[in-house]
Parts: C-alpha cells; structure tokens; sequence
C-alpha cells in the first residue's frame, strides 16, 4: 500500500484552474480500483492520496498521468508501507 503526499509547488489560484482535470484524474483511478481515499491538506498545501496498486513503479506511472504532474504544479512524494492492522472495513487490504 502507498501514501502520496503532494506538496503545492505554485499558488492555489493555478491550482484551482487544473483542479477539475485533476478530480477526473481521480476519478478514473478510483474506478480503476487504484485509489482507496484522497482529500485535501489543512491548511490547503498539497494532497494525500491512499493507494493500493501492486507495486511503486505501477504506482510511479498513474502519477505521470495526474494534470497536476504534467504540469508540474506539485511535487510528489511516495511512501511504501505494508498495513498490519486495519479496521474491519479494510481487512480486504490485507489479504
């Protein structure tokens, strides 16, 4: 499993002109099943994004395809962890 943590690299008035590419981004990966939770830093900075794809690389590569990476409007980063406990709502997670 991965967190991405995006980080704002411009103001939030670019942002906010790519920000509905970047929630049709979203939504393909959810319906592609790679995406399990995302949302907004507080205060609004960057992003975080729960991810369950099979590998960093996998991972890497929907990452290239977000508007707010083609237009290099944040900076990304990739954190690998494998959970060893969740709620019962995520069990599926570790199996």
């Amino acid at each position: 499993m991965f967190i991405v943590n995006l980080t704002y690299k411009t103001q939030l008035e670019k942002i906010d002109q790519f920000l509905n590419a970047h929630i049709e981004f979203l939504n393909e990966q959810y319906e592609s099943g790679n995406f399990l939770a995302s949302g907004r830093k507080i205060p609004r900075t960057g992003g975080i994004i729960l991810s369950n794809v099979a590998s960093k690389s996998e991972l890497e590569k929907i990452i290239k395809k977000d508007p707010f990476k083609k237009n290099e409007l944040a900076h990304y980063e990739v954190i690998e962890f494998v959970p060893s406990k969740t709620c019962d709502e995520l069990k599926f997670l570790m199996a």
